[in-house]
């Protein structure tokens, strides 16, 4: 049965019973067959059937759910026996929200080091995203913030605090600063992210409270698209530090703290909340613990400015 439960995966994700078998890798005949199979053992319609798919039965959507938790609970006794047999090997899945990037090396680097026979695939995703993908199983974990909007059911480990910076021309008006508030960040010309990311929602609501509608000039999901453009004098954005630094900012770009008030958000590391957890993500998940406390020993021992 559980071949067919993934056809069922497949097709909540595809939403096309092509798409669907070619991600089985089976024929579209076989699809079809294995569905038809399903709700004869099961004694109901799933599918809502014309020439196009057109979604699922109510008795369908309550089959969707029962088929992640079985394919998962399935997917994780393989891994468990696998590890009992030969350690922890295999792929690890890794959905990351734009601004957290720069801090996914610091995860993988030990853990790989612990556990060598472990493939990574990491994919650069929206907030909504990463929970849409882990709650289909298209990975295993994320990296995402956590105390901004609904999560549903994941178990979290907080990394760190997303703090915000006004990036902008070192010879601008605001070059000068040490801080600069909400309110002045409002009034420059801004390139921000695209309205789909919580980084961009969470920028809009500090300048809507100082007065502003966010009206930027450009957006782009892409944070080098938007250091690029600050980079030539005529632009300004808000980043974390975080993401600011990796990315290299020459000398006549300025980063500058923003206050009044000081805005901070968690990121963390999000797993299924699934018991017991496959042996890869609980390899994973001690490995985020490490660096959260690695993370906070640092901040501190970091001098005060």
């Amino acid at each position: 049965m559980i071949d067919k439960l993934e056809f069922v995966l497949a097709l909540a994700r595809e939403r096309h019973f092509g798409r669907a078998a070619q991600a089985c890798r089976v024929t579209q005949p076989t699809l079809s067959a294995g569905l038809r199979s399903l709700e004869d053992q099961l004694g109901v319609l799933l599918v809502q059937r014309r020439s196009r798919f057109q979604g699922f039965t109510p008795e369908g959507e309550r089959v969707l759910v029962w088929a992640r938790r079985i394919v998962s609970d399935a997917k994780a006794m393989r891994q468990d026996l696998d590890g009992l047999k030969q350690g922890i090997e295999g792929h690890l899945r890794l959905a990351v929200i734009p601004t957290a990037l720069p801090m996914v090396a610091r995860l993988t680097t030990p853990f790989l080091e612990r556990h060598p026979g472990v493939r990574f695939t990491i994919l650069s995703r929206t907030s909504g995203e990463v929970l849409r993908l882990l709650d289909n199983l298209e990975i295993d974990a994320g990296l995402s913030y956590l105390d901004n909007e609904p999560l549903g059911q994941v178990r979290t480990i907080p990394l760190y605090d997303e703090r915000y910076r006004l990036l902008t021309s070192a010879a601008g008006e605001l070059g000068g600063r040490r801080a600069v508030t909400w309110e002045e960040v409002g009034r420059l010309p801004l390139c921000l992210l695209t309205a789909d990311m919580q980084n961009r929602r969470i920028i809009d609501q500090m300048l809507r409270s100082a007065g502003h509608e966010t009206t930027p000039g450009l957006v782009s999901n892409s944070t080098i698209v938007l250091v690029s453009h600050v980079r030539t004098g005529r632009w300004s954005s808000v980043m974390p530090p975080l993401l600011a630094e990796s990315l290299g900012l020459p000398d006549n770009v300025a980063s500058i703290p923003i206050v009044e008030p000081v805005v901070s958000h968690s990121v963390g590391l999000v797993v299924p909340r699934r018991e017991p957890s496959t042996p890869i993500v609980t390899a994973l998940a001690a490995e985020a613990t490490r660096l959260a406390a690695a993370l906070k020993g640092e901040v501190h021992r970091r001098p005060r400015s």
